[in-house]
């Protein structure tokens, strides 16, 4: 792409990772476009206590725009964003997202794309599928192109079934300069660490992956971070609560425990072909990774050599039994190595960069 871009982008936070698991892979892929010369201008909400809890405002690659979640300053950012040659709503910004995913297709023109990308695509359809009234049923076919930010051919074939014009899978990736290996912290030393937020679809899971085998190894120390689990390891000796984890302590965190574990949300397990930005940020740390099993992880880490595959909790505890120190460091070295020859958000940059170009192609040949 010769000439670089104004792309106006409607997301949950950019500038806080508070409550908002995206906000590392939104830094990571509009860095790359802003590398590559395109203007970007991030919309996002007053909301969830996220600007209190901001983690990243040293930044130069992006203009961050704040708006109060009140109907004169959504107006007022939404005709603020339509001077941009691109305008991309994402899922989950909050507030208004009905709103603004109606809205922004009005200033759709010949000349400007309008873009959704679904962060959570499995959940967004299968609410969709089990409501026929809901709103954005009848406006995926009016999107220039929908991004994912996973879900593999599954969801591009469902997409596809609701009129999607375009379809295209962005998985999460690493960035090599905010994820690297660092030094051991002790505030985060044991043998399991797990860093995710309470969420009602994951629950389950996380007592299974986690707290089982918790229960199991009393002899061993387990590290908890993220919001909403106050109230459930009072009883567990071996379970340190380390409340919410800011992102520029990931990479201390995911260092300091012999093996990280990531636990996947009901509806992208399922689904398959998701890796959370999680996955990325501990392998680029060189972090030994322990998951729950989901169709497609071979995609991008080899099962017994890049990462260790459990299918329930019984497998994650003798994992652990098992695990050496060297091997646990042999298998995050290759782990990174994999990943920064694959799977950067300079990568999905360039997918990016094309779905782009081509939605401006399209579109300037319908008025030839």
């Amino acid at each position: 792409m010769n000439d670089g871009m104004n792309i106006a982008f409607f997301g949950s936070s950019i500038v806080s990772a508070y409550w908002n698991g995206a906000a590392t892979y939104y830094r990571g892929i509009i860095k790359e476009l802003a590398a590559n010369g395109h203007k970007v201008t991030f919309y996002e909400p007053e909301a969830y206590n996220r600007q209190e809890h901001k983690d990243f405002v040293n930044i130069d690659f992006v203009k961050s725009v704040i708006y109060k979640a009140v109907n004169d300053d959504v107006e007022r950012v939404i005709k603020q964003a339509s001077d941009a040659d691109i305008i991309i709503k994402a899922s989950g910004v909050g507030v208004y997202d009905s709103f603004l995913e109606q809205k922004l297709l009005n200033y759709q023109t010949t000349n400007k794309a309008i873009l959704f990308w679904d962060v959570d695509a499995p959940a967004t359809l299968d609410r969709i599928e089990n409501d026929q009234l809901d709103q954005f049923r009848n406006l995926i076919k009016m999107y220039d192109a929908i991004l994912t930010y996973g879900g593999g051919q599954n969801v591009i074939d469902t997409y596809k079934k609701y009129g999607a014009i375009k379809c295209f899978p962005v998985y999460n990736a690493l960035d090599p300069e905010t994820h690297f290996p660092v030094p051991s912290d002790p505030r985060f030393e044991g043998t399991l660490g797990f860093l995710g937020n309470r969420l009602p679809d994951r629950e389950e899971r996380v007592k299974e992956y986690f707290f089982k085998p918790a229960l199991k190894l009393k002899d061993k120390l387990f590290l908890l971070g993220g919001n909403g689990w106050e109230t459930d390891t009072e009883k567990m000796v071996n379970v340190r609560k380390t409340g919410h984890v800011y992102t520029h302590e990931h990479n201390s965190f995911n260092c300091s425990v012999l093996a990280v574990l990531n636990v996947n949300r009901n509806s992208m397990a399922s689904c398959g072909f998701s890796p959370p930005t999680r996955i990325f940020e501990a392998a680029g740390a060189g972090a030994c990774i322990i998951t729950d099993k989901w169709k497609g992880v071979e995609t991008f880490l080899e099962p017994g050599r890049e990462c260790l595959v459990a299918e329930n909790g019984d497998e994650v505890a003798q994992y652990l039994k098992d695990l050496t120190l060297t091997d646990a460091r042999q298998i995050g070295k290759a782990a990174r190595e994999r990943v920064l020859s694959e799977h950067t958000y300079r990568h999905r940059a360039q997918l990016v960069e094309k779905v782009l170009e081509n939605c401006k192609e399209t579109n300037r040949e319908a008025v030839q």
